[in-house]
This record gives C-alpha cells, sequence and structure tokens, in this order.
C-alpha cells in the first residue's frame, strides 16, 4: 500500500515538474495545434498548388531570428513535400506583440488586520489631477509595490510560391529549398529535443 502511494506520489511529481519545465521553454520547431506542452510551432495553408501562406508562432522565450529561422524552414520543408526545388517569398513579415501587466500585492502594502480603518493618501499627477491612494488597490504611484513585467511574442508569416528548376525571381527573393534545409536543419529544435 506505501508503495502504491508513493508511486502514485511520484509519477503526480514527475507530471508536475515536466509541465514546469515545459512553460520555460522556447517554441520548438513543431505544429501549431492545441494540447502541445509548449505553445506555438508552424502552420500552412495552400493557397493555388504553388502557391502557400506559412506562418510560425513562437512563446515569449522565442526570439525573433529563431522565429524567422524556422519559417524560412518549414517553407523548405514544404516546398520539398510538394516536389518542387525552391521557394519565392512573394511577401513577408514579422509581427511582435508585447503586453505589460501588473500585479498588485495580495491585500496591498499594510495587508488586512485595519479594519475599518486604513492609511489613505490622496497626491496630484499631471496627467490624471488628483487621486487617491490606499493599501488594498496599489497603482503607479506605489511602483515598488507592484510586480510589472512585459511579455513580447513574435509571428513570422510569408507567402511563398515554389518553383522547380531555375528560379524566376531574383537572388535575394529566392531560396533553394535544399540548401535551406541542409543550412539550417542543424540548428532546428525539434519537441523531442526539449524533452531529453
Amino acid at each position: 500500500m506505501k508503495i502504491a502511494k508513493a508511486a502514485a506520489i511520484a509519477a503526480v511529481l514527475g507530471l508536475a515538474g515536466a509541465g514546469i519545465s515545459a512553460c520555460a521553454t522556447a517554441t520548438p520547431y513543431q505544429p501549431n495545434v492545441r494540447g502541445q506542452s509548449v505553445s506555438g510551432g508552424y502552420t500552412d495553408q495552400r493557397i493555388t498548388a504553388d502557391r502557400y501562406r506559412v506562418s510560425f508562432n513562437g512563446n515569449s522565450l522565442t526570439s525573433r531570428d529563431t522565429v524567422e529561422r524556422y519559417l524560412l524552414f518549414r517553407a523548405a520543408e514544404l516546398t520539398l513535400a510538394e516536389g518542387y526545388d525552391g521557394f519565392v517569398l512573394a511577401d513577408r513579415e514579422t509581427n511582435r506583440d508585447s503586453r505589460t501587466y501588473y500585479d498588485p500585492p495580495p491585500g496591498g502594502r499594510f495587508g488586512y488586520g485595519y479594519g475599518y480603518w486604513r492609511p489613505s493618501w490622496r497626491y496630484f499627477g499631471p496627467r490624471y489631477g488628483w487621486r487617491a491612494w490606499d493599501p488594498f488597490y496599489s497603482n503607479r504611484f506605489w511602483a515598488d509595490d507592484m510586480d510589472m513585467r512585459t511579455v513580447t511574442k513574435f509571428e513570422a508569416n510569408a507567402e511563398i510560391v515554389m518553383y522547380r528548376g531555375r528560379s524566376p525571381s531574383p537572388a535575394d527573393r529566392s531560396f533553394d529549398a535544399r540548401e535551406v534545409v541542409a543550412n539550417l536543419g542543424p540548428g532546428i529544435v525539434r519537441p523531442e529535443d526539449v524533452r531529453r
């Protein structure tokens, strides 16, 4: 009985540890589907027989450079899977989404032990005029009490046109898919690499 309980506790702690480590990991090269241990990944949509819209979304730990490399790698991988030799970037963009979160300390600075009486102050700010502060509703006036963090995520999108043989476009906009896979492949981190 004790051995079964110990095994169950060890299993739960192992799953919790895996969940925590997955949260602290940059997005690996993976399809973007729900239910993954690490959020983000690639998506692609066929527009015509030789034209696709490819995207890669990273989580807050994934750099812009990584998101853009994974997008190019996905475009090359998709090009080869469709039987083409290379692709041209018809359109490309990288979006940045930054959000700042403020978390006031629980119960304010003085806690809840004051009953109905509690300290409060009024102060004047040039943008908003007179404002009030009390320990139960922190604001920027008491910024040292607050946990402030900015979360940035990158998303790269491209529309690609695939070709066979020689490139129909200038060299700066066209890519040989085999070269891209050979050059970027060693730096690609896959989900199974994250689990190790």
